[in-house]
């Protein structure tokens, strides 16, 4: 008997200001912590489908708002309410600058941060892993 892996998707969204900053939300319930938008996949939808559904969902940003680097995919593998997750994300840049964000009722709050405040800001560290994965990706792929 093989045991169900949760299946998940997000972006990983940031923004020019004009240091490289990262959106993270706060999640409305404990441990109330934060991370990119993501969620699970629907019936029938791929994992950049979710990705891009959840993050609309949640962050109010709408999907022309935003520019996915395909090329940067990451995949996190750990163990959440006792069942394996596996959350793929990449990387989102805001390319309209007045673009919003908008909650829904799943966050309290979100934060535009450097790469120092977001490291500081998320607990797990798979998550912290990304993030740095991120920086690096940025840094090597600017001109």
């Amino acid at each position: 008997m093989t045991e169900k892996v949760t299946r998940a998707a997000g972006l990983l969204i940031f923004r020019r200001n004009p240091n490289v900053e990262y959106l993270l939300l706060k999640a409305s319930y404990k441990p109330y912590h934060w991370t990119p938008p993501k969620g699970h996949l629907d019936p029938g939808e791929d994992e950049m489908q979710a990705a891009l559904r959840e993050t609309v969902e949640e962050s109010g940003l709408s999907a022309e708002s935003l520019a996915i680097d395909k090329k940067f995919h990451k995949q996190l593998v750990y163990e959440a309410f006792g069942k394996q997750k596996t959350v793929s994300y990449w990387l989102a840049e805001i390319v309209d600058k007045n673009a919003t964000v908008k909650l829904s009722s799943e966050h309290q709050a979100f934060e535009w941060c450097t790469i120092e405040k977001a490291l500081d800001k998320v607990e797990y560290e798979d998550t912290k892993s990304l993030l740095r994965e991120a920086e690096k990706y940025l840094e090597t792929s600017d001109k």
